[in-house]
């Protein structure tokens, strides 16, 4: 048992308060899963450069001059911010495969948790009002999110362990279910070329869903497709550069409610998670249907197969 959050945000005007709204319907889910928590947030991109987010069991020691040693191995410039037991760096998006390179070759006690233009992502073992406040998400803003709190069934409660999972750049997905077969399917996509690191389903379903894209699959496409290839109950949503997705197993056993209005469309393993946004009064809410794929995008609307409910 897990509770997910996702919100996906119409109205610009209400950017500033996205950090804000996503945790306190993350918060609301802390009986779901008080194991681990996680929020990934959609923002502040700069165009030609990449974010990536990097966690450390000792920060002080960890993150010690990581951005001049970073600087001077890619030769570009490199931003760096801490916040607890992470750290963002900013460079040069033709730069990312060599300054993972770096990463992986002489600091390989770092954790990579998010890689993309808009996307980072924060989580770290414990209940989410704690997580929250140690990254401080209240304060960021963005287009849209996704968050997870965890009940471990599968694998151990490590910060590793935790959701969203980021798999591709921009692309992350957070869970709640089982994978039965996601031990064969692992293997499958390892010897594709996929990289999987961690022991955990969920990390599969991800993984699978930025291979289907790798090939050329749209979100909406590669959710499909996971009906069919994926065996278990879940249900999943996806965060992309621009857009939002929800699909549920076709027995649908996980619970799931959605809301829209014409400022903000909504998830949330239960309804108490939504009941404190805006205009939620007038919104049309409603249970996704089994098997069905929901998608939204910041750049193209949604057609009616995507949107059915």
């Amino acid at each position: 048992m897990c509770g997910i959050v996702g919100l996906f945000l119409k109205d610009k005007s209400l950017e500033p308060q996205l950090g804000e709204m996503l945790t306190d319907m993350l918060v609301t889910m802390t009986d779901r899963g008080p194991d681990s928590a996680g929020i990934a947030i959609y923002g502040g991109e700069t165009e030609g450069k990449v974010k990536l987010t990097l966690q450390s069991d000792t920060p002080e020691s960890g993150f010690a001059k990581l951005d001049n040693a970073l600087r001077k191995a890619i030769k570009g410039k490199v931003d760096m911010s801490v916040v607890d037991t992470h750290a963002r760096l900013e460079i040069q998006a033709d730069q990312m495969a060599e300054a993972q390179a770096y990463l992986k070759a002489n600091h390989p006690d770092l954790r990579m948790m998010s890689r993309g233009e808009s996307l980072e992502i924060y989580k770290e073992v414990g209940l989410p009002k704690n997580v929250a406040e140690r990254f401080d998400v209240r304060k960021m803003s963005g287009s849209h999110g996704i968050g997870h709190t965890r009940m471990a069934t599968e694998s151990a409660v490590t910060t590793m362990g935790a959701h969203p999972f980021n798999t591709g750049l921009d692309q992350c997905l957070v869970h709640n279910g089982s994978l039965s077969n996601h031990n064969s399917l692992r293997r499958s996509l390892r010897r594709l070329g996929v990289h999987i690191e961690t022991e955990n389903d969920t990390e599969v379903g991800a993984a699978y869903l930025t291979w289907k894209m790798q090939e050329g699959a749209t979100l909406g496409e590669a959710l499909e497709s996971s009906l069919d290839d994926l065996d278990g109950f879940f249900t999943f949503v996806v965060g992309t550069k621009d857009g939002f997705g929800v699909v549920r197993d076709p027995i649908a056993c996980k619970p799931a409610v959605m809301a829209e209005t014409d400022q903000f469309v909504a998830f949330g393993s239960e309804y108490r998670a939504l009941v404190n946004l805006p205009g939620i009064d007038n919104a049309r809410v409603w249970e996704p249907e089994p098997a069905t794929v929901y998608f939204w995008s910041h750049t193209s609307a949604p057609t009616a197969q995507e949107k059915a409910a």
